[in-house]
């Protein structure tokens, strides 16, 4: 029944890796669609955030069929559980992927960001596919110090969120209020997704060393 149970978390670990390869190109294409107004890629990704939350289905049945089966002790069931808060906050990253995709199929043909600001829009965008690259790791070979580099990367998406919102309501601003709420949900959706990946590396040094776990992310 043990070794049952291993196999059973082994395969819950495998999801939650699969998921985050799939946030990451999700991410990625989203922010393609993005700046080189492509509503084929765009749609694509939207379709793409079905399976997303399929699998976050299917592991949130798995888990809790196997804490009511198994029998978990206090560390276990803290995994188990752990697993069930993480799937969530990938199901919200594939969310927040295709919400910029839908900004960019709005806009289409024209591009829902300005020119001048495509290469800080490229920044978020590696930045977040540079996350979810750092949760696959972390999910693999969970490590304390891979969780404080990812909310390093956080810090970075958090200070171009606020010079975004400091270059919308300049004086200078000369694109119009459509433009600046364009631009003000597109950070605002870049910087929530960065905030689940912290989330997420919280939830495992929790699980790891069994520390108090505090959520920033506002829902």
């Amino acid at each position: 029944m043990r070794d049952l149970f291993q196999e059973e978390l082994v395969a819950i670990n495998s999801d939650i890796s699969q998921m985050a390869e799939l946030v990451g190109k999700a991410i990625n294409k989203a922010t393609e669609s993005l700046l080189f107004a492509d509503r084929e890629i765009a749609e694509r990704v939207i379709e793409s955030d079905i399976l997303i939350n399929d699998l976050a289905s299917v592991l949130d049945e798995r888990c809790t069929t196997l804490i009511a089966k198994q029998q978990p002790v206090a560390a276990e069931i803290r995994s188990i559980l752990g697993s069930m808060r993480i799937a969530t906050s990938m199901e919200r990253m594939g969310d927040l992927a295709a919400h910029v995709a839908k900004s960019a199929r709005l806009r289409y043909p024209a591009r829902a960001v300005p020119d001048e600001l495509v290469e800080t829009f490229t920044t978020l965008g590696h930045l977040a596919e540079e996350l979810t690259q750092q949760l696959s790791k972390l999910v693999t070979n969970p490590d304390v110090t891979l969780a404080q580099i990812i909310q390093k990367a956080d810090d970075r998406v958090d200070a171009i969120h606020r010079e975004l919102f400091r270059i919308v309501l300049s004086p200078d601003w000369q694109h119009g209020v459509e433009a600046a709420v364009d631009v003000t949900l597109l950070s605002r959706y870049y910087e929530r997704f960065a905030d689940h990946a912290v989330s997420i590396a919280r939830r495992i040094v929790h699980v790891l060393t069994g520390e108090p776990y505090i959520d920033t992310v506002l829902h």
